[in-house]
């Protein structure tokens, strides 16, 4: 078993870096080479604007590497919950922005004939009770009614033709979702980026930035300095640079995957018919998908744990026993990848993006919804980085600090058996 990311591990290195000493001026520096600072740098450099990425590991190496590759629309919150705190108007504007997302990464694949499997097969959220199916019933009902026509119900008895277990009670279906091979989809934005004259400087981590008397900003790397007139800040979590600010608005949560050996088409039929992006409905959350080479993904939060081999590994077996409640026929199946890492959630699980008093930009925060709302965000702030300021749907959104929260996750453990001890009662 590799205890490796599986889209980093089935795609090719990224080839159009430059190791070349981090100097001189540039119209935009970007922080972080996923799917924000991609998408952004390709934006830009269309637009003609020199731009250089500093990335402290390699493109799509963090966040971007830690999902399901699953490029769904719709909230990570009930769509009820999000009209009763903005009204219908502004919830469904947020909501167009998750559907405006999925359109985007399918515009792109095409556009720069990014080899991704992309396919929009639909998301399935599983009601792991009773109780949860009546209450996806009533929200599919508000969605259909007010902004997603393209949603049904699939009751329990309909399942089957659907998932290939007898382990949830009804579901969801959101056709507009689609799955994609997300490392290959990554590295195909930095490669378009690149082409069009974007500089990546990968295992350079930005250690400062600095207003200048100019007006400009002074980026400290371990590899030199550059003078950028804006800076955009897509680092997510990083636990590296001048970022506290952030990190004290940013709740790292672990995300972690396994990945089976490729398994046989006629067993995948039986189990994922008609291979949607699934999801359940627990507060400690499942997903599951099939991967282009026939594996079976499965992923979740298992533990409320920071991301190092042996906590992988325990949250792996973790893994494997929730996916054999799921599938108990799998039990001989191998598992032949194990992952993990930190992912950034915001306390409303809503992302955040703008700039700051300093002049800094920045987009982040996306809370498990990455693959499409990241590089939405991405080409939306190339976007307000040029002036078009309205373009930003999370402009208006204040973000303050959680309190006694000051960059190291201390609450972690208690947030788990919380959600824990809520999924057994409810």
């Amino acid at each position: 078993m590799k205890l490796m990311s599986y889209w980093l591990d089935t795609v090719p290195a990224f080839a159009g870096g430059t190791t070349a000493p981090v100097g001189g001026k540039a119209d935009v520096v970007i922080v972080g080479a996923g799917l924000t600072g991609t998408s952004a740098a390709l934006t830009l450099a269309k637009k003609g604007a020199s731009v250089v990425v500093c990335e402290a590991d390699v493109v799509g190496g963090e966040a971007s590497g830690r999902n399901g590759g699953m490029c769904n629309n719709g909230f990570a919150q009930d769509y009820r919950i999000m009209a009763a705190r903005f009204g219908n108007e502004q919830a469904n504007q947020l909501y167009r922005a998750f559907d405006a997302g999925v359109d985007m990464v399918e515009r792109l694949v095409r556009e720069e004939d990014i080899d991704c499997s992309f396919a929009r097969t639909g998301k399935l959220k599983l009601a792991a009770r009773p109780e949860h199916y009546d209450k996806l019933a009533r929200t599919q009902e508000e969605l259909a009614r007010q902004v997603d026509p393209d949603t049904r119900m699939v009751s329990r008895a309909e399942l089957a033709g659907e998932v290939g277990t007898d382990r949830f009670h009804g579901g969801l279906i959101f056709e507009k979702g689609a799955g994609l091979h997300v490392g290959r989809f990554v590295r195909g934005l930095a490669d378009a980026a690149a082409r069009r004259g974007v500089q990546f400087h990968e295992a350079t981590p930005v250690t400062g930035i600095r207003k200048t008397g100019a007006g400009t900003y002074e980026v400290a790397t371990r590899r030199g300095k550059i003078e950028a007139g804006q800076v955009l800040l897509a680092s997510g979590i990083s636990s590296v640079g001048p970022l506290g600010w952030f990190r004290r608005r940013i709740i790292p949560v672990g995300s972690f995957l396994i990945a089976t050996e490729p398994l046989p088409p006629e067993q995948l039929d039986r189990i994922m018919p008609r291979r949607r992006m699934a999801t359940d409905t627990k507060n400690i959350v499942n997903y599951f998908r099939v991967l282009p080479d026939n594996r079976l993904l499965f992923g979740g939060r298992a533990r409320f744990a920071v991301s190092d081999p042996k906590s992988d590994m325990k949250s792996g077996a973790i893994l494997r026993e929730s996916m054999l409640d799921v599938f108990p026929e799998l039990a001989g199946a191998r598992i032949d990848y194990c992952w993990g890492g930190m992912v950034d959630m915001t306390r409303d699980r809503l992302p955040r993006a703008g700039q700051r008093k300093d002049g800094l930009y920045y987009s982040m925060g996306y809370s498990g919804h990455g693959t499409q709302m990241a590089t939405y965000m991405g080409t939306v702030m190339a976007e307000v980085m040029d002036g078009n300021v309205d373009l930003n749907p999370w402009r208006d959104f204040d973000w303050p600090a959680i309190p006694g929260h000051f960059g190291k996750p201390w609450f972690l453990p208690i947030v788990g058996a919380y959600y824990r001890l809520q999924d057994r009662l409810k």
